[in-house]
């Protein structure tokens, strides 16, 4: 893959972060946001075990999707009390994502505010994302084509991200938002996977108090070198084609899927990844 680094600034404006990010479309790390907030200095693994300890919490694996799983259906559950002991004592590939901050623990709110980057910030779905070490997420974008603003609290994660030009050597399967399972980002078999060679993309290490700009519709991929969280908030696409992509993919092609999941089960999932394979394929022709 033709990977270069995310952009790095140690802060930002307003004003030049959507001059040169924002409007451009292009993605950043900040290093040094200061919004007054005392997550920076108070958010970790032990302060989450303290206040939400006897919550219990949905947790997924890599394993490929299957249609015995159900759709977004969680592949365990503890406390997160035991989760967070689970993250400390050894590497797990359990993963929490989309955790809702005000609904499952609104005392959170209090550590945080939304900033002002030039852009209005959705205010009801600051979601909480958590790994062990060397869990992953499939590379995959979000499904409302949102502009994202990633804030990352303890430890240590590596993030590849692809632009939508770049769809066509991604080996993106139909009907959803994400690659191929089998394809492992951070070390990816070139043999199994060619066009993946031509494919352009940005490529950093998150650490903790660091936030990442995702554009809109930007594919992505993370993964925990060691265990931690971050928190993500979200904006609409401003785009007037991402945002009817996004319509499309919530209202339509979201509900089609899983109309052809009841009506096809396992046979229709592996003939996604047949054509995820086949389409981007003849891409190298």
């Amino acid at each position: 893959m033709q990977l270069v680094d995310i952009p790095r600034v140690k802060t930002i404006s307003k004003e030049d972060f959507v001059r040169f990010y924002l409007k451009p479309q292009k993605p950043v790390i900040i290093e040094e946001f200061d919004g007054g907030w005392d997550a920076h200095s108070k958010w970790n693994l032990d302060y989450i075990k303290q206040v939400a300890g006897d919550k219990l919490v949905p947790l997924y694996d890599d394993r490929p999707v299957h249609h015995d799983d159900g759709f977004n259906e969680p592949h365990a559950e503890m406390k997160m009390s035991d989760y967070i002991d689970l993250l400390k004592r050894e590497p797990t590939k359990f993963r929490i994502f989309l955790w809702n901050v005000l609904k499952e623990v609104p005392v959170l709110q209090k550590d945080f505010s939304y900033p002002d980057f030039g852009i209005r910030l959705l205010k009801g779905v600051p979601m909480l994302f958590f790994g062990g070490k060397d869990s992953h997420t499939f590379m995959h974008h979000d499904i409302d084509f949102a502009n994202i603003f990633h804030f990352h609290f303890e430890g240590e994660k590596l993030c590849i991200l692809f632009p939508q030009s770049e769809n066509k050597y991604l080996y993106r399967v139909p009907h959803s938002i994400i690659t191929h399972e089998s394809i492992d980002f951070s070390n990816p078999d070139f043999e199994k996977w060619p066009a993946l060679r031509k494919a352009k993309g940005f490529k950093s290490i998150l650490k903790h108090g660091e936030v990442l700009y995702m554009p809109e519709g930007y594919w992505h991929y993370m993964k925990y070198l060691t265990p931690g969280f971050s928190m993500s908030l979200r904006a609409l696409a401003r785009n007037p084609l991402n945002f009817l992509e996004a319509a499309y993919n919530i209202f339509l092609m979201r509900h089609f899927d899983v109309l052809m999941r009841k009506l096809q089960g396992q046979k229709w999932i592996e003939r996604k990844n047949r054509r995820a394979i086949e389409r981007t394929n003849r891409a190298l022709t």
